[in-house]
């Protein structure tokens, strides 16, 4: 009798292990199930995320026109240069751009076709300023795709990604750069602390989306990260 006893709470004493075991396995496959849905979902929702931003990037690059001036190189005289070639090519801009824009109310498409017709002139106000600062080296000119990172000036961010673009490279065009946009006029004369005007602002809302617009006034890198797909159910 006591040996059976014996057996008998050894035998309890086993299968209550076996039962914990079995309890706590189960506990951690649920916990990894749930650690597994959780992440899957962050990436779920990551992609979700980039792929939106990336439809929004090229439906703002259909509406604009980006400016790109480079300059030759970083030193000193060549950058002050880039500025000098960027202000008379701004100037020339709004004296012959305003009245070929009103003929039609496609504003990008004429901005494109008038560049497209006066490359050339465009490179002659860049080289004129070359030749009367003395530089050994001209200017280029080009409509051309070109990739551009995140861009912030005062309120406004315009996201990385392709856009078209007019284009100068003053001679080996290895120094930093400057951009504004030409369509709709979003162009600055302080490259390090601009601020968009207010009637700047309005012609670029009248040419997105709202969607598309308020993305632009948003800081660049902030995602918000959510779980929609899915409710973690109690044990």
């Amino acid at each position: 009798m006591h040996l059976w006893t014996l057996w008998n709470d050894r035998y309890v004493r086993y299968k209550r292990k076996l039962m914990d075991f079995g309890k706590r396995k189960k506990i951690r496959i649920r916990l990894s199930t749930v650690f597994l849905i959780l992440l899957l979902s962050v990436f779920l929702n990551a992609a979700a995320d980039a792929a939106h931003r990336s439809v929004l990037q090229q439906g703002i690059a259909e509406e604009v026109v980006r400016f790109h001036v480079l300059a030759n190189s970083d030193s000193t005289e060549d950058q002050k240069v880039k500025y000098q070639v960027r202000d008379a090519v701004l100037a020339w801009m709004s004296e012959n751009l305003e009245g070929f824009l009103a003929e039609e109310e496609d504003g990008r498409s004429r901005t494109l076709a008038f560049l497209s017709e006066n490359l050339s002139l465009v490179e002659d106000v860049a080289n004129a300023v070359l030749e009367e600062e003395n530089m050994p080296y001209r200017a280029t000119a080009a409509i051309t795709q070109c990739y551009f990172p995140d861009r912030t000036y005062g309120e406004v961010t315009f996201p990385a990604g392709w856009y078209e673009a007019l284009r100068i490279r003053l001679g080996e065009a290895r120094g930093q750069n400057w951009w504004c946009l030409l369509y709709p006029s979003l162009c600055f004369s302080d490259c390090l602390h601009a601020v968009a005007e207010e009637n700047a602002l309005t012609s670029l809302e009248e040419v997105l989306t709202v969607e598309e617009y308020e993305s632009l006034l948003k800081s660049p890198g902030k995602w918000k990260i959510g779980f929609r797909w899915f409710s973690i159910m109690p044990f």
